[in-house]
This record gives structure tokens, C-alpha cells and sequence, in this order.
């Protein structure tokens, strides 16, 4: 068995190799955004914790709702705007969001500031989730792997 770590800097994570699991053509819209996987150091299988920074203009994702999978974000530096299917938010240092399963509230935080976002957001891992996204021609499903796969909205595949 693989010897996980006590504790850990966070910033010293390294930051994630892939960009997204999207297909190519949705990935350049996520900006520069970059995610250290933090509850992976860890061997955390039941739900993943991630540092994530959004440089000025980057997004945290296409917007999205997801049908199995909560997810929460707590703002440690900068000013994202959250955007839901109510409107936009204008988040600032300590400030927090939750996403409940099942609401089909669509979300997202882009980075519309001069300077960094930074925050973490935590969301479970539960297989079949799926996500959709009302803006684009895309769904996610969490495969029994825990990959996600992506078709349009009629089913044909990317």
C-alpha cells in the first residue's frame, strides 16, 4: 500500500497535467485555468478537493448542473462572478457557494477581475453523475471508471 502523506502545502501540488477532460473544441474557453487535485495527495476516493486558479478571463467550466454530484466552492483570493441560472453573483475572499445535485441549476465562476481567482472547490465522485450544460451542445456521464464521456445532446459522440 501506496504511503499518503500526513499533511501538505497546497501551492507546492503540483498542477494538474490535463487541462480538462472536455472534448478539444470546449477546452480553449476555460482559459488558463489551472487545478492542484489536493484530496488526491491524500488517496481520497469518495469526493475530490482541488486548489484551483483563474487567471483574468478563465472560467471554472462550461455551465453546468449535474444529476448525482454536490459540489462546493469557498473563495480564498479575487473576485469571480457565479453565474446561475438566477443571474450573477459577485464572490470576494471568504465568501462560499453549494451546488446541490439534481436542482439543474446550471453554474460556473468566470474570472472577469485584473487579478487571480483562487479557490477550492470540492465536489463527490459518484459514478453515473451525469452533467448538462444549457449553453452548449454537450453532456457528461461518469463512466464506471470514473471518466466522464461526452456526446452532444442527441447521444453522437465527440
Amino acid at each position: 500500500m501506496d504511503k499518503k502523506p500526513v499533511a501538505l502545502v497546497a501551492a507546492d501540488i503540483p498542477v494538474r497535467k490535463t487541462r480538462s477532460a472536455y472534448p478539444p473544441e470546449f477546452v480553449p474557453r476555460l482559459g488558463e485555468r489551472m487545478k492542484r487535485p489536493l484530496g488526491d495527495q491524500f488517496g481520497l476516493t469518495i469526493f475530490g478537493v482541488n486548489l484551483t486558479t483563474l487567471p483574468p478571463g478563465a472560467m471554472s467550466a462550461m455551465r453546468h448542473a449535474h444529476t448525482k454530484q454536490d459540489e462546493f466552492v469557498y473563495i480564498l483570493e479575487g473576485t469571480p462572478t457565479l453565474i446561475t441560472d438566477a443571474g450573477e453573483t459577485v464572490l470576494s475572499p471568504g465568501m462560499c457557494a453549494g451546488f446541490p445535485c439534481g436542482t439543474g441549476d446550471a453554474h460556473h465562476l468566470v474570472n472577469r477581475g485584473a487579478t487571480d481567482v483562487v479557490y477550492i472547490e470540492i465536489g463527490d465522485r459518484t459514478l453515473g453523475d451525469e452533467a448538462s450544460y444549457p449553453d452548449d451542445d454537450i453532456v457528461a456521464i461518469k463512466t464506471p471508471d470514473g471518466t466522464r464521456k461526452f456526446t452532444r445532446k442527441d447521444g453522437t459522440p465527440y
